[in-house]
């Protein structure tokens, strides 16, 4: 049986994200579990808001098809999600509805999303650590065909929460990252060997 492939990626696209920060930790939990995890950083794939005028001007844009592709070729995701305003980022939404979007008539719809197993987590610097933000994204995602896994991990006060090189300095926090992504990749594990 063939590893599970796992996509991890975050909700923000500023330098020095604590998102990023916690996909990259989530990543390295899931590689230590037996998954091939690919990376991908949205600010990489300069993706415009979404925008129908561009799609029926040109189609999906590069970075659309290119995010469109890593998330069919994987069986879970590891998405770290920043909290703005009480929801996700607008990176995060429009990258999701890129990628929601058929390129042609007998393409099956939603087909980068429907029956993939997403694992959810969070930093913030506010008390809640996030945890509004994905009330959003489970309810977008459980919308759109994907598996929420019910398990998600919050991290407040963001700010202090790492240390200079990256790595969760809570044992604790870390311990629960490293669960809930060791939790996905046997959760694809056994749907896989089904």
């Amino acid at each position: 049986m063939s590893q599970p492939k796992i996509l991890a990626f975050a909700g923000s696209s500023r330098t020095g994200s604590f998102n990023k920060k916690l996909a990259a930790a989530a990543a390295e939990a899931a590689r230590a579990a037996g998954a091939t995890v690919t990376i991908v950083d949205l600010r990489d794939l300069a993706l415009p808001v979404f925008d129908e005028d561009i799609e029926a001007a040109g189609g999906l844009p590069e970075g659309a098809k290119k995010f469109k592709a890593l998330l069919r070729e994987s069986d879970g995701f590891l998405i770290a999600s920043p909290e703005y305003n009480s929801s996700i980022t607008a990176a995060l939404k429009s990258a999701i509805d890129w990628a929601s979007r058929s390129e042609s008539d007998d393409e099956p719809s939603l087909v980068a999303y429907r029956g993939k197993v997403a694992a959810l987590c969070s930093a913030s610097p506010g008390a809640l650590g996030g945890m509004r933000g994905l009330v959003h994204l489970r309810a977008i995602l459980g919308n759109i065909g994907v598996i929420v896994l019910p398990d998600q991990v919050c991290i407040s006060t963001a700010y202090e929460a790492f240390d200079d090189a990256g790595k969760l300095k809570d044992e604790r926090k870390a311990k629960q990252i490293a669960s809930l992504a060791r939790g996905l990749v046997e959760f694809v594990a056994k749907m896989k060997a089904t």
